[in-house]
């Protein structure tokens, strides 16, 4: 017992120092991308919404919003399509170049998934429905539209998004990507929000009504007729991970206030865009 009690001090110290797991924009980010969606839903959407999600929701979209996450080890063939890989140094995406596994199966990244899930979702109403489990269909496309807006989840393939690339964010050990996915949205909240994940919502809501108003409508428009629009998120991406996440970054960097203040507005504006965009596909899905 008294070896144990010695070593517990030592345990903590280690699995301080050891990087978080990164899923996603983290919990937060998907239920920010999801509240924003669900308060901008037409009413034939938001009735859809309520009759596919499962009654333990409570028609809340956004607390199932990482469940995509949640089912990676159920379903370890979902692992490939959160994210897309890029050639390294490019700063450029292509659907047909980019958009495959690890294996080279074409279509299996996030914006394919997209692409998938909501065609499924368009037979929502119709006898083809039966074939698909649409309440999934609606989590993953939910999910997935807020993992194509984080710009390292279109990042480069040798270091895997930023996944490989160890830093420290202030004194905390983690990798790049983990600092996109959660440390700049919780040192946020921490700086900004009272540690509320509900006051940062509000003031990307604000921004939606007001600084980013004349924004909005080029955010949520596909153009093409189409329903979903995977690859302008995915090429927007890219360049913002070579434009923000990547800059000035080593291995073994140390970003603390400058890298978190320049940043910081890039990952607002992204979760925005996933909200707006989130809802503007939904309201063309059910329309």
């Amino acid at each position: 017992m008294e070896a144990t009690a010695a070593l517990l001090p030592l345990l903590l110290l280690l699995a301080a120092a050891l990087p978080a797991p990164s899923h996603g924009w983290g919990v937060d980010g998907h239920l920010m991308v999801c509240q924003i969606a669900q308060g901008r839903l037409s009413g034939a959407a938001a009735a859809a919404v309520r009759d596919l999600l499962p009654s333990y929701a409570g028609s809340n979209l956004s607390s199932l919003c990482s469940w995509a996450d949640d089912v990676k080890f159920r379903y370890p063939w979902s692992s490939a399509l959160h994210y897309i890989d890029t050639p390294d140094e490019l700063c450029a995406y292509s659907y047909d170049r980019d958009c495959k596994d690890e294996d080279g199966v074409k279509g299996r990244c996030v914006a394919g998934a997209i692409n998938n899930y909501t065609s499924q979702l368009l037979t929502y109403g119709r006898s083809s429905a039966a074939q698909y489990n649409l309440t999934q269909a609606l989590l993953f496309l939910s999910h997935f539209i807020g993992d194509i807006h984080q710009p390292l989840h279109v990042g480069f393939t040798s270091d895997r998004g930023g996944n490989t690339i160890d830093v420290h964010w202030y004194r905390r050990k983690t990798v790049l990507h983990h600092v996109w996915d959660a440390n700049i949205i919780q040192t946020a909240e921490d700086d900004f929000y009272g540690d509320g994940v509900a006051d940062y919502i509000d003031a990307l809501k604000k921004n939606i009504a007001g600084e980013w108003s004349e924004q909005v409508p080029s955010w949520e428009d596909c153009g093409k007729n189409q329903t979903a629009c995977p690859d302008i998120y995915a090429s927007e991406s890219i360049a913002a991970a070579c434009d923000w996440a990547y800059k000035g970054v080593d291995e073994d960097s140390t970003l603390e206030d400058a890298y978190f203040s320049s940043r910081l507005p890039v990952v607002n504006l992204r979760l925005a865009q996933g909200g707006v965009r989130l809802a503007a596909t939904l309201n063309r899905i059910f329309s």
